[in-house]
């Protein structure tokens, strides 16, 4: 059996330092890597070819913060806001997950974004509450042929006590060791602002384990300037930080990012529809911030990096019309281009990860690879402006083959070794598990919560600290930006 694969005569977008297009290109897979990019290459005898004639060839997306775990729960949580999703997972239900429960929603998880052509997703996995539940994660992962990141977290008790287990350090050398390149690890957790930074014990443990930490950052009602502004003065402040939504952040904050060369996650369907804050784009590209994408959660929406870079079209630009009406102006060219999307689709969340070896087709990078074609739809064609395509035409319907690695995980439109039936066996238990223990009036009136008297969670959804600050919801001056802070463009 041959290890090359050639895809042919494909529209190849390379996302390569100068992001060359081949209008009739083929990509040649020898191994694990990228061999060769170019039109009507030499390949190996015995290569496997696959047609990727009217199709377009590109690097394989990545998702930079996607809950996992949450996914065996899909759409429940379709009408809510993110409060209602505080309230749900972080104050009421979360602790009834079990193992086999991360387990199963990892493992849906995983073989949803091949499917769509997200070959790395970050799994930001704040339901561990014990170690058995980390396990369980990584097990999921790598029972599936994708690469991932597993951003180790724990909602339920504080980031400087979890951190501090010895159980946790010994999950992290044991799931590390021999892990290759194929997972990765993060700690992730927020810093709410409390001026003694109690965050700063988990930073220490990120640091010493020589791990990157990602947090949600410039969430309305959550974080703050004031955690950036931590972050950065304790010195926590490093090029591999990923700061998650950074919606309601001021320029001062912007500004300590960029200083440091962290990177922002967007999850542009999240940001305009939970609440955390205005998709910031318009804001992050004034700063000249690395931006990556990722979907946050299947509650709400599904694992799809084709939704994300639609949407954060739409929303840049919504912006960007809106603020120059109320001006009295006109917007006659647009900032952001279909280009930018599949860029911080795929380089973007490479350079957040610190994996210039993925997100682009060149030699020697990893050969993570999606052909978009489907020859029986009728948006397939004409096939005019390769990046516009991706970015408003195609959808996960339209990805025909995944390569990971080297290796094909979906061919002709089908996963690869996806036993369908036995992942349905496990949500069904889950599902069952929840249900069961919740009651059907709780479970069903959870897709229409109700906000409990009195509570202050718009202030602190993190029940293991008491801290609360009103400044969590003002941090920007205006719908636009702090007085006086120009336009995104």
């Amino acid at each position: 059996m041959t290890d090359s694969i050639v895809l042919r005569g494909g529209t190849v977008l390379t996302m390569d330092d100068s992001h060359t297009i081949h209008g009739t290109g083929d990509v040649l897979v020898v191994g694990d890597k990228i061999e060769a990019v170019g039109p009507s290459l030499e390949v190996p005898e015995g290569t496997h070819e696959i047609d990727a004639s009217g199709g377009i060839v590109m690097p394989g997306m990545i998702d930079t913060h996607l809950h996992m775990w949450q996914t065996a729960m899909r759409a429940y949580g379709a009408d809510w806001t993110l409060t209602q999703y505080f309230v749900w997972y972080y104050l009421e239900h979360g602790k009834t997950f079990r193992p086999e429960d991360i387990h199963a929603g990892n493992l849906l998880a995983a073989w949803e974004s091949l499917e769509a052509g997200v070959t790395t997703t970050v799994d930001w996995s704040h339901g561990l509450q014990t170690v058995d539940h980390a396990d369980a994660a990584v097990d999921a992962l790598q029972a599936t042929p994708g690469r991932f990141v597993l951003a180790y977290g724990n909602i339920q008790a504080g980031p400087w006590e979890w951190t501090a287990e010895p159980a946790v350090h010994d999950f992290f050398e044991r799931r590390r060791t021999g892990a290759g390149d194929m997972l990765g690890f993060q700690i992730a957790f927020d810093v709410t602002g409390d001026p003694s930074f109690p965050e700063k014990a988990a930073f220490e443990v990120a640091r010493d384990l020589g791990l990157p930490v990602t947090t949600h950052a410039g969430v309305w009602g959550a974080t703050n300037d004031d955690g950036i502004r931590l972050i950065h003065e304790n010195g926590f402040a490093t090029p591999e930080n990923i700061y998650v939504h950074s919606a309601t952040l001021s320029t001062d904050s912007y500004q300590r990012i960029a200083a440091s060369g962290g990177s922002i996650s967007v999850s542009t369907e999240s940001e305009q529809s939970a609440g955390q804050g205005y998709p910031p784009t318009w804001q992050v590209r004034q700063f000249d911030i690395p931006v990556s994408l990722s979907q946050d959660t299947s509650v709400w929406w599904s694992g799809d990096l084709f939704a994300a870079m639609r949407t954060t079209l739409g929303a840049d630009r919504s912006r960007e019309h809106l603020e120059a009406h109320v001006k009295g102006d006109t917007v006659t060219a647009l900032s952001l281009r279909a280009e930018h999307v599949v860029d911080w689709a795929t380089r973007g969340g490479a350079h957040a990860l610190g994996r210039e070896d993925l997100g682009r087709l060149t030699p020697g990078a990893k050969a993570d690879v999606v052909l978009i074609k489907n020859d029986t739809s009728p948006v397939s064609f004409p096939l005019l402006n390769p990046y516009g395509h991706v970015a408003f035409q195609a959808e996960r319907g339209d990805v025909h083959t995944v390569i990971v690695d080297g290796k094909i995980v979906k061919s002709d439109g089908k996963l690869v070794g996806f036993d369908a039936a036995a992942v349905r066996r496990e949500i069904d238990a889950t599902i069952e598990h929840l249900r069961s223990t919740m009651g059907d009036e709780v479970w069903n009136a959870g897709m229409h919560p109700e906000m409990p008297e009195g509570s202050k969670v718009l202030d602190n959804p993190y029940q293991y600290t008491e801290y609360q600050s009103e400044s969590t919801h003002g941090a920007r001056g205006t719908m636009f930006g702090e007085p006086g802070s120009g336009s995104g463009g």
